[in-house]
């Protein structure tokens, strides 16, 4: 290999190719394809840190780490101790398995009755009697496992699993099925029905059947039809379900089985008997398997602890299908021959009271409810006579263990009190569904003994500790005890994260427990069903409490004296904010708690936390009452932040209020929690109204950033000097004397010598909005008509030499002519663009200002324009009186001037070049004719302009480049100019591309908004232009001309949109000037391909320039703004101390050519103001040069790549303008960063501009869709400043689209905006402001 490398090294050059070596000393000729040159390039590159180190984020030093509080709560109390339930009883009687109990009922006491079910009108629809049940089961049984499939192929086989799909309002249907199942030793899993296709949480359900491998649904009759069906009568497939055969249960339908067929009971043994679903916080489902051994022996323990005896009636209001419903009304009740009311849910809609009346009416002993009946029982209750509760012994609250179930069941009781019922009756119990029943209170006998109840610290249990406080502080939560431990059970309360080890007394864990009677896996997740089903907890000195498994019950509390529990939240609605708990349930009841009858829905609030800056945040959200009005809502929710605020000690990031009825229900009409978070996140909740609080929740936030004293700025330069690194400094190459019109100073005499030699050289053709020549002019035709401008001026205009004349035209032919004319009489011409026939009101008084300021004696101007300016509606706008002479151009003298104006002095001044900057600015800048030729042969030289080149000019040209390349271009070079005006692309935006395409256009510049245009209107017509021929192939350059950062999205999304049409992307780049030199840089057609380098944005805020690798954290794409052009010098300097700049730093641009302007011109003599705009020196260095400050920011960089004159590249890379960058948290940071960020917000944000007021950010954004998602857009804005770049957004304005004004170069007038903003003359849609 060395011998290699030797030979490579002695090889000569050859002919003028340089050879270089690649890695391995191979020699490869310079004129190589362009892949390998980039693959040379970027072996040569200097090595940039690995990856890694970008990845690693810099968060720690940045984002502020909440410090614990030294004075925190801890907790104090010694190791809990494991408690036991009483042992579980013995009893002769009870079957061996449950559905030994249904055969023995069955067959006894075949007509007592087992389960009533309600119509809507709470009128008994059906009794079923044991003996139905048991006889209907047997027959249920024999047909899933003999009349589904073939004899050979059954399809469902014993242990295979089933759904049970069965409406609310069905308990016969379910528990038959339910029955058969379990004769048939299948097991049932019983799910919801799916409403529609798109059903919330329908899915995940789909993806639990999937994986328990369901290819069977059993469904009532009146379900079945009610399912959505297909066109062919077929039930669709649901989405993300399983393909799955419905089998109807009703007997009619079944098959009778043979006398000898009789299933097969045995005793309970470790088979799983049915699943039960649960819905995690994530909103996935999972299926909780529950042994038969289980089963039986959860119905023995709540039968010895709630002292069930045979034939006793029970009304249920819970859903059947699970938890606690399941539990007692389907199972428990049929082990004990029980007698059920079943009260459907669409009956409780309707009336609420329903339940009571049961009770009266069938003296029932026990009814099992939730806190929420109670409540809406006595929201309903006015005074019926005929209530009597005295027959209740147990009134059972499934919910019991929710935080706020206490106040229901302390003002049920005294409501319902005079009404028979007693305190002991009420019965809280605490249950999940992987550990069935935890805790039950016992309905006692003597009621001398009153239950429990705990007042709690808030704040100690944010902390997880147990601090027992007063009544009367606000801060306190009242939990009730949910009795003792089920008997048969061990329970012990473990830290919720981490190692499972057991807490102290006064500390909050989660309940474990250790009994026969629990779930005992996740069906099919073996890792999950360890986390929760397998759990040994540890005490403090590291051993097993015990050799058996604990089942964690997902419940948060503690036990306190006298072994009953209380729960005081669940870990699903933990939320950690700054390293302290809170509990979802908490926060609802807060809220419940502000008068929430008049505003919200109670029990329609979902409270939910999201990650946003690496911390978790409280977002609330609830339906407003249709009759609230916005006044009323704001108050209430600026009092629930309030409340929420001093009672739990911290801030809620977003308070939501959606129309009555909009958020997602689950089928028993409680909110779809994780579906209301997956809204909330993808923008679709549609809320109609707002209040974020980022200000007070977001503290973790970066430190504001001190500025530091300036270092002087010859500190900097010697501190540059040591740490090697450059000056920034960089400059296009000469400007050498060659030509043959460099004889001329003038343009006037170049137009008259070209008018001579080559008279019928076409220099201008003017397209129309078809496509077709409109005009062209040849060099004495130009010659001959600016030789009859210059006589109308003189004679009619009666001007003098140096007098200043506006011209007021249309893009077009007429104006280059006018131009020239002005010069061949000596005056001062100033483009300006003519006032909008449709929009008068606003752009006539920008032609009146320029005409002022610019002190023009006449304005020249086409005949129609001359009718528009002396219309009704111009002179409503503005006074016409004080207008100038207006010339009217279309009819001009036939005969010449006497004599052309000869010019002298090349300082003179040639024309003044008037804009509106971005800031709204008006500036006219004075360009001598010395700037004019120098800058002409700049372009000249960069684009390799001759005569027999032609270039296609689709731009403004009334100022910068435009104007230059649009009037003066082809005058000085002689190439051909056709010009696209650009608001002929409004008719027909394939107009430019086509002409380029026709014309076999190799050189064409245009404007953004040309560009967008294109993209937006012609992006899905590609094949149709291709089809018409349209072919890009020989653009070699296809320049924007521009005064900002180049839009790098924008000429991506072109150049790939028009890949398939022969551009070559590499031919896509940009210019840049501005308004001191209006052309900087300029990509031309020799030179290497425009760089891009990604910058970390973070240390951009600092004015620093770190690069970094693509794609890593906080990296901003940057592009080369074109190459500087000939004689053109940079250097990037401090704008505050003038000083120059390293490479690493960001700093202002500053120019020095013989093309800059030579001034402002506002006529009043304030020059003075602004004179170091073009005349600065550097403070220290290189004094004596004489620079013009451009007014952006920007830094340079040396490339690994070639200049023509073989020099190392260095490429301008420049960031936003200096008066458009906001200060804020002592940064630096520029709009367009921040726009950034907020249009990839949302998929409905059309736009969007930011500036700052006092100094909060004012975020406006453009909606392009309904109304109802305006509010949408604030948080998801709030969230992504926030997270990209730690600001906090002050207003965010919702508009409709096109409210954002834009100058004539598709910029942004975030000036404008903002007065309008502040004038209030925006007319919003939606005003949000952020507290």
């Amino acid at each position: 290999m060395s011998n290699m490398g030797t030979i490579a090294r002695s090889t000569q050059k050859y002919g003028n190719a340089e050879r270089m070596e690649t890695g391995d000393g191979v020699p490869v000729s310079s004129r190589v394809s362009a892949k390998i040159q980039q693959l040379v390039n970027t072996l040569k590159q200097p090595r940039r840190p690995p990856l890694r180190e970008f990845f690693v984020d810099d968060f720690d030093e940045l984002l502020e780490v909440q410090q614990p509080d030294p004075n925190q709560p801890r907790p104090e109390g010694a190791e809990m101790m494991p408690v036991r339930g009483e042992p579980l009883g013995v009893v002769t009687n009870w079957p061996p398995s449950l559905e030994a109990a249904l055969q023995r009922w069955g067959t006894i006491s075949p007509k007592a009755p087992c389960l009533t079910s309600l119509d809507t009108a709470g009128k008994p629809l059906y009794v079923l009697t044991y003996g139905k049940l048991w006889s209907r089961s047997i027959k249920l049984a024999y047909n899933i496992l003999h009349k589904l499939g073939s004899k050979q192929e059954p399809m469902v086989r014993p242990g295979d699993r089933v759904a049970l799909v069965f409406p609310n309002n069905d308990p016969v249907a379910f528990m038959v099925a339910f029955y058969g199942c379990l004769l048939a030793e299948v097991v049932p899993v019983p799910i919801e029905v799916p409403l529609s296709r798109k059903d919330a949480g329908s899915q995940q359900i789909g993806f639990l059947l999937g994986s328990c491998g369901v290819t069977v649904a059993l469904t009532s009759d009146a379900c079945h039809k009610g399912l959505p069906k297909s066109a062919t009568g077929e039930i669709p497939q649901f989405k993300g379900w399983p393909k799955l055969l419905w089998f109807v249960t009703e007997s009619k339908h079944l098959s009778k089985p043979p006398r000898d067929w009789f299933p097969h009971i045995k005793d309970a043994n470790n088979d799983t008997a049915y699943i039960e679903y649960k819905t995690c916080k994530d909103g996935s489902v999972l299926g909780v398997t529950v042994t038969r051994i289980a089963l039986l022996t959860h119905c023995q323990a709540l039968t010895q602890s709630c002292s069930y005896t045979e034939a006793e009636t029970i009304v249920n209001v819970l859903d059947f299908k699970k938890d606690v419903g399941l539990w007692h009304g389907i199972l428990t009740s049929v082990m004990n021959m029980m007698h059920v009311i079943s009260v459907p849910y669409s009956l409780m809609k309707v009336n609420p009271l329903s339940w009571i009346q049961k009770v009266c009416q069938y003296k029932a002993k026990v009814a099992c409810v939730k806190s929420r009946d109670m409540h809406w029982a006595l929201v309903a209750h006015k005074d019926q006579k005929d209530i009597n509760l005295s027959s209740l012994r147990m009134l059972l609250v499934a919910d019991g263990s929710n935080p706020w179930s206490i106040s229901s069941c302390d003002a049920f009781l005294n409501v319902f009190q005079t009404k028979g019922l007693r305190a002991e009756v009420i019965c809280p119990c605490a249950s999940s569904p992987e550990a069935l029943t935890v805790a039950i209170r016992r309905p006692v006998e003597d009621s001398s003994q009153p239950p429990g109840r705990g007042v709690l610290s808030m704040q100690g249990l944010s902390y997880g500790v147990v601090r027992v406080d007063t009544e009367e502080r606000l801060s306190v939560l009242t939990v009730q005890d949910v009795g003792t431990v089920t008997p048969g059970g061990l329970v012990c309360v473990v830290k919720p994260e981490g190692v499972p080890q057991l807490c102290q007394t006064d500390e909050i864990g989660e309940l474990c427990v250790c009994s026969v009677a629990t779930g005992t896996s996740y069906y099919g997740l073996m890792g999950m069903t360890k986390n929760t089903f397998e759990v040994y907890p540890v005490s403090s000195s590291g051993g097993l409490i015990s050799e058996y498994a604990f089942v964690r019950t997902g419940l948060l509390g503690f036990i306190g004296p006298g072994g009953l529990a209380f729960i005081t939240g669940k870990m699903d609605g933990l939320i950690m904010v700054s390293g302290r708990r809170h509990n979802a349930d908490d926060i609802v009841a807060t809220a419940l708690a502000v008068e929430p009858m008049k505003f919200v829905y109670r029990g329609r609030i979902a409270v939910f936390s999201v990650t946003v800056l690496r911390d978790e945040r409280i977002v609330v959200v609830a339906e407003q009452r249709p009759d609230s009005t916005e006044e009323d809502s704001f108050q209430w929710m600026s009092r629930v932040l309030q409340a929420i605020d001093s009672i739990h000690g911290v801030g809620v990031f977003c308070l939501a209020l959606v129309p009555a009825n909009t958020l997602p229900k689950t089928p028993l009409g409680g909110i779809h929690l994780s579906e209301i978070k997956q809204l909330y996140l993808e923008g679709g909740l549609h809320p109609c109204n707002v209040l974020m609080c980022p200000h007070t929740c977001v503290t973790n936030l970066p430190k504001p950033r001190q500025k530091q004293p300036e270092i002087g700025p010859a500190s900097v330069m010697v501190g540059n000097l040591v740490s090697g690194k450059r000056i920034a400094q960089a400059s296009g190459r000469d400007l050498g004397q060659t030509d043959d019109n460099d004889q001329f100073l003038f343009l006037s005499e170049i137009l008259q010598w070209r008018a001579q030699t080559t008279p019928d050289h076409v220099l201008y053709t003017l397209l129309s909005s078809r496509g077709a020549v409109s005009s062209s002019l040849t060099c004495l035709q130009l010659h001959k008509r600016a030789e009859r401008v210059a006589a109308l001026l003189m004679e009619r205009g009666g001007l003098q030499e140096g007098d200043h004349v506006a011209l007021v035209y249309p893009p077009g032919i007429d104006l280059i002519a006018a131009f020239y004319g002005c010069l061949y009489a000596g005056c001062v011409p100033i483009t300006v663009r003519p006032p909008h026939p449709q929009n008068i009101s606003t752009t006539l008084p920008t032609v009146k200002m320029i005409v002022e300021v610019s002190h023009s004696a006449c304005v020249m101007t086409t005949a129609v324009i001359c009718k528009l300016l002396r219309s009704k509606e111009a002179t409503a706008t503005v006074d016409i009186r004080n207008w100038p002479p207006v010339l009217d151009t279309d009819d001009l003298p036939k005969k010449k001037p006497p004599a052309l104006y000869k010019p002298t002095n090349p300082d003179g001044l040639a024309y003044l070049d008037f804009s509106v900057s971005t800031t709204g600015m008006l500036a006219g800048v004075q360009m001598s004719h010395n700037a004019v030729g120098a800058f002409c042969r700049s372009v000249k030289l960069q684009c390799e302009l001759y005569p027999s080149r032609e270039v296609a000019i689709c731009l403004d040209p009334y100022c910068g480049l435009g104007f230059v390349l649009w009037c003066l271009c082809s005058v000085y070079s002689g190439h051909q100019s056709i010009l696209i005006p650009p608001v002929e692309l409004e008719t027909n935006p394939a107009l430019w591309l086509l002409a380029v395409s026709q014309l076999r256009v190799r050189d064409t510049f245009c404007s953004y908004s040309v560009m967008e245009l294109c993209t937006k209107g012609l992006g899905l017509q590609t094949e149709a232009l291709k089809a018409r021929g349209l072919d890009l192939s020989r653009v070699r350059a296809c320049v924007v001309v521009a005064e900002e950062r180049p839009r790098m999205a924008l000429t991506h999304s072109f150049s790939k949109l028009f890949k398939d049409l022969g551009l070559h992307p590499r031919s896509v780049s940009t210019a840049f000037g501005c308004r001191v030199n209006l052309a900087i840089c300029l990509q031309g057609t020799s030179g290497p391909d425009p760089t891009t380098v990604y910058v970390d944005m973070r240390a951009l805020r600092h004015d620093r320039v770190r690069l970094v690798e693509r794609g890593s954290p906080h990296s901003l794409p940057l592009m080369e703004s074109g190459k500087i052009l000939p004689g053109v010098r940079i250097i990037i300097a401090n704008p505050e101390t003038k000083g120059p700049l390293g490479d690493s730093h960001l700093g202002e641009i500053w120019v020095h050519s013989a093309h800059n302007g030579s001034g402002y011109y506002s006529g009043y003599g304030e020059e003075v103001l602004q004179s170091d705009h073009f005349s600065s020196r550097l403070s220290f260095g290189d004094t004596q040069t004489v620079w013009a400050r451009t007014g952006y920011l920007g830094f340079l960089r040396r490339t690994e790549l070639t200049d023509a004159n073989g020099e190392r590249h260095d490429a301008l890379f420049v960031v936003g303008a200096l008066e458009e960058a906001m200060e804020l948290r002592g940064m630096r940071y520029h709009p367009i960063d921040i726009e950034t960020s907020v249009i990839r917000a949302h998929k409905s944000i059309m736009e969007c501009a930011v500036f700052t007021w006092t100094n909060l950010l004012v975020v406006v954004v453009e909606l392009e869709g309904s109304e109802q998602e305006a509010l949408d857009l604030v948080p998801m804005v709030t969230k992504a400043v926030l997270e990209e770049h730690y600001l906090i957004v002050g207003v965010v304005v919702v508009t409709d689209v096109g409210v954002i004004p834009i100058n004539s170069r598709g910029e942004k007038q975030r000036m404008h905006l903002r007065d309008g903003f502040l004038q209030d003359q925006l007319d919003p849609i939606y005003v949000a402001y952020n507290m």
